[in-house]
């Protein structure tokens, strides 16, 4: 049996290993006011960035169509897919799980479709890619793989920290109140994604504190657990790599990358986001 991976452009994983794994990827779309972009296909990070500084507008985005979905699963039957595993952003976010699952029931005829809400976004999906792809080289069937999935999602953390909540406030993910009151007092919120639901969980008064919570929080979670790492940010590089060694001197750390985050989340929270991300490490550790 033939077993590909799909995802959305949500997902952060080195693209060396969204190559070698061959993860296709349907984009989500980004909208500023008529115009209309594919993440990462019509427009770039760069031009993101660029277009919200030009205009002051926060973009909104869309899933996926299904009809686009059933389009890129019948490609990779062609191709000679037997099964599909096709892991998204969290759908208590989005509609791109639901937009794939009607896909799938499109295609149900031609190739076997599974459909999994990671309950997560950014690098915990390209954890799950990496770990799906490595069980598929196993031999392993996609009905396991998928279960071995939605177990692990739950051990995986995110907690990032924002400017403000200026963005999370505009594009629905926190309410008003919180994004004004943390503007006024120029406070640092720090996020958590947990069951696939945002919460503010605490406010702190610099970006150095910012860190110190995340990995705190983060270690109250894994423990001395091995665990892989990714570390997303939104134009604050220096501050990645700083955020990366603080992890580092705590974390039982197996493998590691440091990426931009995805457009397709920083619509959400803006401009020097920074987060931590992990996922339950599956071994390999000449994978990166």
């Amino acid at each position: 049996m033939t077993v590909k991976l799909v995802t959305d452009s949500t997902c952060n994983l080195p693209p060396h290993l969204m190559a070698l794994y061959d993860i296709r990827v349907a984009p989500v779309t980004i909208h500023f006011g008529m115009d209309a972009y594919k993440a990462d296909v019509d427009i770039d990070t760069a031009e993101f960035y660029r277009k919200i500084a030009a205009s002051g507008i926060l973009p909104q985005t869309s899933q996926p169509s299904v009809g686009e979905f059933a389009h890129l699963y019948n490609t990779l039957a062609d191709e000679g897919a037997d099964e599909i595993i096709s892991v998204h952003v969290a759908a208590r976010l989005s509609g791109t799980c639901q937009s794939a699952a009607l896909a799938a029931s499109q295609v149900s005829k031609r190739v076997q479709v599974y459909v999994v809400d990671s309950m997560a976004g950014s690098a915990p999906i390209g954890w799950m890619l990496a770990d799906a792809a490595k069980l598929i080289a196993q031999g392993w069937p996609a009905a396991e793989i998928v279960a071995h999935l939605e177990n692990q999602r739950t051990q995986a953390t995110i907690f990032f920290a924002v400017d403000n909540l200026k963005f999370a406030q505009m594009s629905g993910r926190v309410g008003r109140l919180t994004g004004v009151l943390s503007a006024m007092l120029n406070i640092k919120p720090v996020i958590g994604l947990e069951g696939g639901q945002i919460n503010v969980l605490t406010k702190v008064r610099s970006n150095k504190a910012a860190m110190r919570q995340i990995v705190t929080l983060t270690k109250e979670r894994v423990k001395n657990n091995s665990v892989n790492v990714g570390v997303v940010h939104a134009q604050t590089p220096e501050r990645a790599k700083t955020l990366m060694e603080l992890a580092k001197a705590e974390l039982n750390i197996q493998q590691a990358f440091i990426a931009e985050i995805r457009i397709s989340l920083a619509v959400h929270f803006g401009p020097e986001t920074l987060g931590l991300t992990t996922y339950p490490f599956q071994g390999d550790v000449n994978a990166l």
